[in-house]
């Protein structure tokens, strides 16, 4: 009955055995990453003592020697030869992945290699995958165009996963920032300085918000170290691309220059974030009718026809039937 619905060299077996492969392979996955719990702490706290590591060599005029990954590694091999990284779209890269919070020596690497080897996979996957296998019966050109199409996918994945990264940790750090600017208020207030008010803030947000911990981390370590402090609060500004953060550093410049009171300055910023994302939240509640609309047209009001109605045309189709 079912076999004519099969793809061609297909038998209904065959296609109940690829299901339970996949299902068991899904389920065998879902129970190991939920057993091995990562632990994105140690990520962090190796991140920040690289990152700390070089502004030192940096300070004492002994800089590292920084390679693309291993002299054996084949993708540093192949972005070395093609000279990416000192392009200007290398550059962007580099700011993409910073935002995202990816700031490993390797991550630019990986990239750059991830964007020309990906088209080429997705491309000659794909073809060779029809081609081989014979699931679809495709005119030539329709093979070529969905070849093409791939390797277009191919080209953009590994970008559209590093800005889908980068926008969760903008969101999480927009949702987190009043809660840090108010603990930095406490710890100015208590007579700290803004490197030792960094630290303990970061300290005190690493389980809850991570990435402002490690925003807050990685600005007071290069307090520490850069020559001028107005670069490692520049640099907050541009790892994170967030107008909000760009206001707390601009009051922070000001306050590091003039003089001015950091306290009250602070605490001012945090209510205004705090009614944004008061107003942003209601905003999305007042969207919420039209948005629920065309669910409830869809799958609500169908089934509560049919509990209303049903039993009355059920009775008026006995009625009939009794007629006859």
């Amino acid at each position: 009955m079912f076999e004519k619905y099969l793809p061609a060299g297909w038998t209904l077996d065959e296609l109940i055995m690829l299901a339970a492969g996949i299902a068991v392979a899904s389920t065998i996955m879902a129970v190991w990453y939920g057993l091995v719990a990562p632990q994105p702490a140690r990520r962090r706290e190796r991140l920040l003592a690289q990152r700390r590591a070089v502004l030192k060599a940096e300070r004492l005029a002994q800089p590292e020697r920084q390679r693309l990954g291993s002299a054996q590694s084949f993708a540093a091999r192949v972005v070395e030869r093609l000279n990416l990284i000192r392009t200007q779209h290398g550059e962007k890269s580099q700011s993409l992945l910073m935002q995202a919070g990816i700031r490993s020596r390797d991550a630019i690497v990986v990239f750059l290699f991830c964007k020309i080897v990906l088209p080429l996979v997705f491309g000659l996957g794909v073809f060779l995958f029809v081609k081989l296998t014979g699931v679809w019966q495709l005119k030539p050109m329709t093979l070529m165009a969905l070849s093409l199409g791939a390797t277009v996918l191919g080209a953009y994945a590994p970008e559209l996963y590093v800005k889908n990264l980068a926008q969760k940790r903008r969101k999480a750090l927009q949702k987190s920032l009043p809660d840090g600017l108010d603990l930095l208020v406490i710890c100015a207030e208590a007579g700290l300085s803004l490197d030792a008010a960094l630290i303990r803030v970061a300290r005190e947000l690493g389980p809850s918000a991570p990435e402002l911990s490690d925003e807050f981390s990685l600005t007071s370590i290069e307090l520490g170290f850069l020559p001028d402090r107005k670069q490692a609060l520049d640099g907050l500004a541009q790892r994170t691309q967030l107008s909000a953060l760009r206001s707390v550093v601009a009051t922070l410049m000001q306050a590091e220059r003039y003089g001015t009171p950091l306290a009250e300055s602070l605490r001012v910023l945090a209510g205004e974030f705090r009614t944004e994302r008061l107003l942003k939240a209601e905003e999305k509640a007042a969207k919420l009718p039209a948005i629920l609309t065309v669910p409830m047209v869809m799958f609500i009001l169908p089934a509560l026809f049919i509990v209303l109605l049903g039993p009355g045309i059920l009775s008026v189709i006995d009625n009939l039937s009794k007629m006859k």
